[in-house]
Order: structure tokens, then C-alpha cells, then sequence
């Protein structure tokens, strides 16, 4: 399903279980829908849920101009509006996780999820194709990862999604977390390579409410690594609608 904002086409999908839980998954560069699927599935018979390919990646359009992480928040708010979906839980995976941060400091948000997001400038370029599938070939997600995900690092990426990268890169939010206020919530691999997992502790200080699950020996994509256990996790955080 598509939806038009700021005259960009963004596709979606939309599972509606009138719950009082909404989740909005939010994926990382490079990649879309399909990649947050695996942890989305479990929740999607019982609760409101929310996937979208982010502008510039999947089946959306690139934005128009070089958004900053700050647009890219107003247009998940855009749907949560559309949706009716008050105060969600945002669930990020690296550039989308860090999208759930500018969403949470300036939309009410209930919970926030962090899968390996970066949040200051020490990020380093989204990991190239190969060496996700070096990383995830011994998983049973080899084969999404070769259908779904996408190669546009900065090397390859558009001339407008160059743009977007860095201003991705350039935004440091090491103070502005310190401002959210929900429960958040970090899933992190010891060997992440992209965003480092002491990364995680100094985040799990800056956050006041605000815990860690550490993956010993997983990647940056340590979520579908261990994916029984993040739904696991999921579940326990998420909680009842009741």
C-alpha cells in the first residue's frame, strides 16, 4: 500500500487489530519492509502494527529534498496520525533506530526499542552487502538478506541519498537523549561492527529509564540472529493491551 507525503510516494503495510498497542517498525539503510517482518510477524494478529520502507529505500520514492532524520520522524508522525496510532512503541533497527530517537523526543512515544542505533557521530558507513552476507550466512536469514536487502552505502547510493547520509551521519543526539522520557529498551551484539557495542553502555546511561540486552558474538544485525529470543524480549517489553 502506498501513501503520499510531501509528494512522495511511501509504501507500507498496515495490520489493524483495533488494539490499544501500536507498534511502527522502522528498518535500517539500505534495507526495508521484509527486514523487520521476522520480528513484526509474532504481533501482527493481536496488536496495531506499522512497517514502512523508509523514503529513498524499498518501494518508496526518494524524498524531493535531502531530509534530516527530523523530517524522516514527521513522516512516521504523519502516519501514526493517519493510523490513529497514539502514543506508539517505535521499533529501530540502526538508521531507523536513530529515526525512533528524533521520534521520541518530539511525538509522545509509550516505548522505544533500539536495535543497535547509532546516535552520535561516531557511526561509521552502513555495512556494505558482501559483508552482511558474510556475517548472516550461517543464519537461517542468508537468504532474506540476499532478496531484501540493498546496497546503497555511500559509495553507490543516489546523489540525493549521499545528502541524506550525511546529514545522518552529522547528527549528534549524545545530549538530546538524555530528554527521553519513555522506556527504551537496547538489543545489542557484542561484535557489532557498524555501531559499536560500548556504544550501548554509554546509551544505556544517557537514557534515564533505560535497559540492555546484550547478544554475546552477534553482529549488527544480532535481532534476527537470535530472533526466538528477541521475540521473546518483544513480548515481555511490549506487554499487555489489557
Amino acid at each position: 500500500m502506498e501513501k503520499t507525503y510531501k509528494n512522495t510516494s511511501i509504501n507500507y503495510v498496515f495490520y489493524d487489530n483495533k488494539s490499544n498497542i501500536n507498534l511502527i517498525y522502522l528498518h535500517g539503510w539500505g534495507q526495508n519492509i521484509e527486514m523487520m517482518m521476522p520480528i513484526a510477524k509474532p504481533f501482527i494478529d493481536k496488536y496495531n502494527v506499522l512497517i514502512i520502507d523508509l523514503p529513498g529505500f524499498g518501494l518508496s520514492d526518494e524524498p524531493k529534498e535531502a531530509w534530516t532524520l527530523y523530517d524522516y520522524a514527521d513522516m512516521v508522525n504523519f502516519f501514526a496520525k493517519e493510523f490513529k496510532l497514539d502514543s506508539p512503541i517505535l521499533i529501530g533497527h540502526s538508521f531507523g533506530g536513530k529515526i525512533s530517537i528524533c521520534y521520541a523526543l518530539k511525538y509522545k512515544t509509550k516505548k522505544l526499542v533500539l536495535l543497535a542505533a547509532p546516535y552520535d557521530r561516531k557511526i561509521t558507513k552502513p555495512t556494505l552487502k558482501m559483508k552482511v552476507f558474510k556475517i548472516l550466512k550461517k543464519t537461517p536469514f542468508a537468504s532474506l538478506a540476499k532478496k531484501h536487502m540493498g546496497s546503497l552505502d555511500y559509495r553507490n547510493a543516489s546523489d540525493m541519498m549521499k545528502k541524506v547520509l550525511v546529514k545522518h551521519v552529522n547528527t549528534d543526539l549524545k545530549e538530546e537523549v538524555k530528554k527521553i522520557k519513555c522506556p527504551t529498551l537496547l538489543i545489542w551484539g557484542t561484535n557489532d561492527e557498524a555501531v559499536d557495542y560500548n556504544d550501548a553502555l554509554v546509551l544505556e546511561k544517557l537514557i534515564p529509564d533505560c535497559g540492555l540486552v546484550t547478544y554475546e558474538g552477534c553482529s549488527h544485525y544480532a535481532y534476527l540472529e537470535r530472533l526466538n529470543q528477541t521475540v521473546n524480549i518483544l513480548k515481555s517489553f511490549i506487554g499487555s493491551d489489557k
